[in-house]
């Protein structure tokens, strides 16, 4: 079976039949149209989050007359003589911003980009240390403006540049927000070198063709204009008068969706080597879009490579190949993995610049499978559920001072000692991420795979939050969890705040903890060493 657009060489194996009534099915109901119509009814009989959270559709198209500003914006900061760009920002804010400066990295003359997603105390200091506060942009970046996380980011750094700006210190700093928040606002008050408002239909996670992803892209010195292009392009091929059966994202809005009512919820995501940071921001796409009523596509991203017979039956695999890139590992792994019988999808990327397609691909490709599973894909119910708890928390500790103990002794061992085929395995790490953290973890995740025969995942905290914190909670009952904390070593005071950045970062762990608790989620706690490194090590020789 060959799908237009998704490349040669896809084979959904023994599931054919399957989707290509699932494509039928769409046509009948005239779905792509609708969608483009923006009737919620494709999804769900109330309107709330769904008409007004369509904005993506369109929004390269609409971005198209900016592209030339934004340039001229992006020549100027670096004109400017900053040597880098920190973005605060989480979640859709943030991911999107770190796929492209994975992937292309900076122009020259342009500043280096930093994407500071996290409030663990070793990482902040390690940003802070790292750069010259007179010659860093700081881009605030909250679709709500009132993100705890960035805002608390906000204060450390204002203070740092104040120290060296005196009264100039707004110049120093960018916002990207909706109108009418509180962060705009402050754009205004504090004297922001400019502040980018952004059309306010569109969600978080569908948000990197708009400011959101345009400005960091901008400031690194990316062709705006041409990721927008390959970007309209894609938009073109899912136009209203394309059927589902020739529509690149909804062929792969089928394929998942189908894929994981018939078993295999757990998308596993391959990718050439110089792209493999896409599949953050798949990771949110997909959990934070599909994970709720129980429902959900489970995404799989960053696993080691193993034996087509060491994969189970609840798996689909997504290849992105790019042209040119290191590809032959890969490649070997898609066409054995095709050869037993596993439902393997590939699509080809010319260049790097086919990036902005493959992001309107899997937004429209996400919103689809959102219709097949019958949820609604645009929400986020369950993400609250953690922030409320660790807001209780945080006064808990105005109040007496100190911090609640988690309640949990179920030891890791035990804990996946009773995993289930279908099972899979989180792992949430409150830590520093490290060169040397990602190897052990990719070790612990091969070790667990093959010893349990399951799926693992990892996030570093607080960013999986705005992740796969929504899957994890409203998602299928089948996720078993390590939550991971270390020690936070010297502190940083949040100025203006009555706690630090470590005390915010455990509540964080604490309240998501609570909050997988609640749902009645299997989680258990691990207090790793001070040598995080070995102590994931130790961890890994004793639960395989």
């Amino acid at each position: 079976m060959t799908l237009r657009g998704l490349g040669p060489g896809s084979s959904p194996g023994s599931h054919a039949g399957g989707i290509e009534a699932r494509l039928g099915k769409l046509d009948a109901e005239d779905v792509v149209s609708r969608m483009w119509r923006r009737d919620h009814l494709v999804w769900k009989p109330e309107p709330t989050e769904i008409e007004d959270r369509l904005g993506w559709l369109t929004v390269s198209r609409d971005m198209r007359g900016e592209a030339s500003a934004l340039g001229a914006f992006g020549r100027e900061v670096g004109e400017a003589g900053y040597r880098h760009v920190v973005l605060l920002g989480m979640g859709g804010s943030s991911l999107g911003p770190e796929v492209l400066r994975s992937v292309f990295g900076s122009a020259e003359g342009y500043p280096e980009l930093i994407v500071l997603d996290s409030t663990v105390p070793a990482v902040v200091r390690h940003v802070s240390d790292g750069i010259d506060p007179a010659r860093t942009l700081f881009l605030v970046s909250s679709k709500s403006g009132s993100t705890i996380e960035p805002n608390c980011l906000y204060a450390h750094f204002r203070e740092m540049v104040e120290g060296v700006r005196g009264e100039r210190a707004g110049e120093s700093f960018v916002a990207v927000t909706d109108p009418g928040t509180v962060l705009e606002r402050m754009g205004t008050e504090a004297g922001f070198r400019r502040t980018f408002v952004n059309p306010p239909d569109i969600g978080g996670r569908y948000s990197v063709l708009s400011y959101f992803g345009l400005v960091p892209a901008a400031l690194i010195g990316l062709d705006v204009g041409e990721l927008l292009e390959r970007a309209n392009g894609m938009a073109g091929g899912c136009a209203a008068d394309v059927p589902a059966s020739r529509n690149p994202g909804a062929q792969l809005g089928a394929w998942m969706g189908e894929l994981a009512l018939q078993g295999r919820d757990k998308l596993t995501l391959v990718t050439s080597p110089s792209i493999a940071s896409f599949g953050l921001w798949v990771e949110q796409l997909l959990a934070e879009s599909t994970g709720k009523e129980g429902k959900g596509i489970v995404p799989v991203v960053g696993e080691p490579l193993m034996l087509p017979e060491e994969y189970g039956d609840d798996r689909q695999f997504v290849y992105l190949r790019l042209e040119g890139d290191e590809n032959g590992e890969s490649d070997e792994f898609a066409d054995a993995l095709a050869g037993a019988g596993h439902p393997m999808m590939r699509t080809g990327l010319r260049d790097r610049y086919d990036l902005g397609a493959e992001f309107y691909r899997w937004k429209f490709a996400t919103a689809i499978a959102g219709a097949v599973l019958g949820i609604h894909p645009f929400d986020q119910p369950d993400v609250q559920a953690a922030k409320d708890m660790t807001e209780a928390m945080l006064a808990g500790l105005l109040e007496t001072g100190q911090l609640a103990a988690p309640q949990t002794e179920i030891p890791p061992e035990e804990l996946l000692a009773v995993v289930e085929p279908g099972t899979y395995v989180a792992v949430l790490a409150y830590c520093g991420q490290t060169p040397g953290l990602d190897a052990e973890l990719r070790v612990l995740r091969k070790r667990i795979a093959q010893g349990y025969g399951v799926v693992s995942t990892v996030g570093y905290g607080p960013r999986y939050l705005h992740s796969t914190g929504q899957l994890h909670k409203g998602g299928p009952a089948s996720g078993r969890f390590l939550l991971l904390t270390a020690d936070d070593g010297d502190d940083v005071l949040i100025p203006g705040r009555p706690y630090t950045f470590g005390q915010l970062a455990r509540t964080q762990a604490l309240g998501d903890l609570q909050a997988l608790q609640s749902v009645g989620r299997r989680v258990t706690w691990v207090r790793l060493g001070g040598d995080v490194v070995e102590s994931i090590r130790e961890l890994a020789g004793r639960v395989c």
